[in-house]
């Protein structure tokens, strides 16, 4: 009897992506795609590189489900498999083709920060620290910016390490 692979969304625990997808590749008949970010985050001690999941919770697997279905859902983890009352939907394999594609064929996808006139950043270290400003000006040569703040009410130009400045993000990651 022929059983059909699909694509299905995975439902981990939160912050547990990679362990579900670990303990997922284990089993034979599962192929797993768990897409992740890299990027820089501002923390206590600096400016720190992260990796965490682009879809927070989830992961996506392909396997025939009503042969893997409740190893799938057994999985050390794993919540579950996406669900609408008794439903399953599946993903089309064009759908993760061109997710794939966007992550360059990996799993991990680093994301850039090009620094450019008028952008707006958080100042992640020195005395201007967790203070927002505006980029006036690129010093490649010093590997600093000039910034634009409002400090004391009033506002300040100041010179600072590119590498103590991130750019605020137009969508924020759960902390």
């Amino acid at each position: 009897m022929f059983l059909e692979l699909a694509w299905y969304c995975v439902w981990s625990q939160r912050g547990h992506e990679q362990i579900a997808a670990t303990y997922l590749r284990r089993l034979v008949g599962v192929t797993i795609f768990c897409p992740q970010i890299r990027f820089k985050k501002s923390r206590r001690r600096g400016v720190v590189w992260v990796t965490e999941a682009m879809f927070p919770g989830y992961l996506f697997a392909r396997f025939a489900l009503p042969k893997m279905h409740r190893q799938i859902q057994y999985t050390y983890g794993v919540r579950g498999i996406v669900r609408f009352g008794d439903r399953y939907p599946t993903i089309e394999d064009a759908v993760l083709a061109k997710l794939r594609n966007h992550t360059g064929g990996g799993e991990v996808t680093e994301l850039n920060y090009e620094l450019s006139e008028g952008v707006q950043v958080q100042i992640t270290g020195g005395p201007f620290a967790g203070l927002e400003a505006m980029v006036t000006k690129i010093l490649p040569a010093k590997q600093r910016v000039r910034i634009l703040m409002e400090f004391l009410g009033t506002k300040l130009e100041a010179e600072v390490g590119d590498s103590n400045v991130l750019p605020q993000s137009v969508y924020r990651l759960p902390a």
